[in-house]
């Protein structure tokens, strides 16, 4: 994802240069045959190139704005998932009965937000089609990855060690009814968020509207020198070239905006958002471990030990 608030110019024409570099070609042609080969006129009036020019605004316009809505939606999706998985953690922090602080509970609570941050960047690389599996080992056990290799659906297959683990948890009475329904019911928005994300991905921009203007685009730049030549003689060649790099922009990002998880810098900032997620989880995970490590150093037999200057705890 760019982030740059000045993009370089290299970059933006770099997109196009083959583009650029044919109608150059094609606009220095013409003129030589044009001033040197043909003595007949070979103009048109510049209303037809105009009225060309027009239509390819319009269908530009159109395709634009849809490539932008799938964009913005594959970010509002993410966007959820950051929130969802906030809850997610903060849920199974609190629901979890531990009156005792065990090391047990501690485990669990960790092992679950480890994974949580493992299905954030697995479903990143699964949409950009890559190894979903390679962002898992650091944050899950050789064991779940082992059951999680046996799924052709990575992100699916973590979701399902939740569940499974909170399963656990309700029948070991760490948890109530009432906050297993809750805890799932965050499951099921992470499971919708990730077939949103599947159907955008698997949705394909109809190819004939991207076939139709591309070669309108092509007959107005055929069309354009014919009805500018006589006007601008030598002139037209910088400015066809310039329409043309205009048109072609507008296309090339309208292309890009529309499929928004293929590893592009215009793509949706999967990783970075992940990332994101993974920084506020452990911030979460290392607030309740050092309330574990401090309430574990008392002794209940004992008096109140002093941690800080003028703090105390009282069990």
């Amino acid at each position: 994802m760019l982030l740059k608030k000045r993009i370089p110019m290299k970059y933006v024409l770099g997109k196009i240069k083959v583009e650029i570099a044919l109608v150059l070609a094609y606009t220095v042609l013409f003129e030589i045959f044009h001033h040197y080969f043909v003595t007949l006129p070979v103009d048109i009036p510049i209303a037809i190139p105009t009225m060309i020019g027009t239509i390819i605004s319009l269908l530009l316009a159109f395709k634009s704005n849809q490539a932008y809505d799938r964009w913005w939606e594959a970010r509002i999706v993410w966007g959820a998932v950051v929130n969802d998985s906030r809850t997610l953690i903060r849920q199974v922090l609190t629901f979890y009965k531990d009156p005792d602080f065990s090391v047990e509970a501690n485990e669990f609570k960790e092992n679950f937000a480890k994974r949580q941050i493992a299905w954030c960047y697995s479903l990143g690389q699964a949409l950009r089609n890559k190894d979903a599996v390679k962002p898992l080992k650091g944050l899950m056990s050789d064991e779940e990855i082992k059951y999680i290799r046996n799924h052709q659906n990575v992100p699916n297959a973590i979701l399902m060690l939740h569940a499974r683990d909170l399963r656990n948890a309700k029948n070991a009475k760490k948890i109530n009814m009432y906050q297993q329904v809750e805890i799932d019911n965050t499951l099921s928005r992470l499971c919708d968020e990730m077939g949103k994300c599947e159907r955008i991905k698997n949705t394909i921009f109809p190819t004939t509207y991207s076939m139709y203007i591309r070669l309108t685009l092509c007959l107005f730049i055929l069309l354009l020198p014919f009805g500018l030549t006589s006007v601008l003689s030598w002139f037209a060649i910088p400015l066809i070239t310039a329409i043309a790099a205009a048109f072609f922009l507008i296309e090339r990002m309208a292309i890009h905006l529309q499929d928004p998880f293929e590893n592009r810098a215009t793509d949706t900032p999967v990783t970075m958002i992940a990332n994101t997620i993974e920084k506020n989880i452990k911030q979460m995970l290392n607030e309740y471990q050092s309330e574990f490590d401090i309430l574990n150093e008392f002794d209940l037999n004992d008096e109140p030990k002093k941690v800080e200057k003028d703090t105390y705890f009282v069990l």
